[in-house]
C-alpha cells in the first residue's frame, strides 16, 4: 500500500462529528472530479474512500447515491448522484441556489468551527488530494477543476496559519505544500496523527544519516589530509637522511625525523606522546616543519 492510500485509510477512519458531516460532502463535491448542476461524479481507486462515501451521504444529507460500483470492480470505482431531486438536495444544503446557475464557492459559513474546517479539508484530501512518501520527498497537493474554489481554501488554509504554494496544472488549480512540518500540520490537523508522526520519524532518520555521513565525509576529508601530509614529511626527510646534513642534525630532530618514517599515518599528538620525554603537540609541529625546511634548503642548493 503507497503512503498516500495508507494517509486515507487512516482519514476514513475518522468519526466526524454531526456538525463536520456537512463540511466534509463540501470539501468532496468541490474536489471531486465533476460537480455540475447535471451530476456529481466521485471517482477514486481508494476504497476505503468508496466505502466512506455512501453511509456519509445518507447520514448527512440523506442521498443515495444512482451509481455505485459492484463488489468485484477493480481499478478506479465510481459513484454518481444524476438525480435532480437530489442534486437539488445537494447544493441546497451547500448553500447553493439550485434553481439558477451553480457557481462553486467555498461556503464559509459551514467552515467557521475548527472542527468543520478540518472536515472539509479532509473531504478535499480524500476526493483531489495526495501525497507522496516521505522516503523521497515532501510533497502534498490538492487539486480541483474549480479556481474560484482553490483560491478560497488558499486563504482558509493561510487563516490557519498553514502557508501552501499554488500553481496551474493541465487545467487545474493545485494548493501544494512542500515543507515536512507543513505537511505534518496539515495531516494532524485533518485526522491523520499517525501518518504525520511517522514523517517526523522519517525526518528524523533522514537528518541522522545525514549528519553520520557528514561526519564520515569529514573525518575522511581530515584522515586525508593527515596521510597526505604524512607522506610528503617522510619523503623529504628520507631525502634529508640521504644527504650531507644529516648528521649534523640535533638529536631532537633526528628522533623526531625516525618517528614519523617509523609511523607514518600517526598523528601529531601520537608522535608528540612517542617521543622520548614526550613533548607538546605544537614541538612535534615546529620540528617537522623545520625538518622540510631543512630538506626545502637543500634541495634547492643541489640544484
Amino acid at each position: 500500500m503507497s503512503f498516500a492510500a495508507q494517509v486515507k485509510a487512516e482519514l476514513c477512519r475518522a468519526e466526524p462529528a454531526r456538525c463536520c458531516q456537512l463540511a466534509e460532502c463540501l470539501g468532496i463535491a468541490l474536489y471531486c472530479n465533476t460537480c455540475s448542476a447535471a451530476e456529481l461524479r466521485i471517482i477514486t481507486e481508494n476504497r476505503d474512500f468508496a466505502r466512506r462515501l455512501p453511509d456519509l451521504f445518507r447520514r448527512c444529507l440523506g442521498v443515495i447515491f444512482d451509481q455505485l460500483p459492484g463488489q468485484d470492480t477493480a481499478g478506479k470505482l465510481s459513484l454518481v448522484l444524476s438525480e435532480p431531486s437530489k442534486l437539488h438536495i445537494l447544493f441546497d444544503s451547500f448553500g447553493f441556489d439550485p434553481d439558477r446557475a451553480v457557481s462553486l464557492h467555498l461556503n464559509r459559513g459551514l467552515v467557521e468551527d475548527d472542527c468543520c474546517r478540518a472536515a472539509f479539508l479532509r473531504g478535499a484530501f480524500l476526493a483531489g488530494g495526495s501525497v507522496t512518501d516521505p522516503d523521497k520527498r515532501y510533497h502534498l497537493e490538492l487539486v480541483t477543476s474549480h479556481r474560484a474554489v482553490s483560491r478560497e481554501v488558499f486563504s482558509l488554509l493561510l487563516d490557519m496559519d498553514l502557508s501552501p504554494k499554488e500553481t496551474e496544472r493541465s487545467g487545474s488549480s493545485v494548493i501544494y505544500f512542500k515543507q515536512s512540518n507543513l505537511i505534518e500540520d496539515l495531516l494532524t490537523t485533518m485526522g491523520a496523527p499517525v501518518s504525520a508522526m511517522h514523517i517526523m520519524e522519517t525526518k528524523l532518520e533522514k537528518d541522522l544519516r545525514n549528519s553520520v555521513n557528514r561526519r564520515v565525509n569529514c573525518e575522511t576529508a581530515n584522515l586525508t589530509k593527515v596521510v597526505d601530509a604524512a607522506q610528503e614529511q617522510v619523503g623529504a626527510i628520507e631525502r634529508l637522511m640521504a644527504s650531507a646534513l644529516w648528521p649534523d642534525l640535533p638529536d631532537k630532530l633526528k628522533q623526531t625525523a625516525q618517528l614519523r618514517c617509523g609511523n607514518p599515518e600517526a598523528t601529531l599528538q601520537e608522535l608528540a606522546e612517542l617521543s622520548e620525554p614526550p613533548v607538546s603537540k605544537s614541538a612535534i609541529n615546529h620540528r617537522l616543519r623545520k625538518l622540510l625546511s631543512l630538506a626545502e634548503t637543500h634541495s634547492q642548493e643541489k640544484r
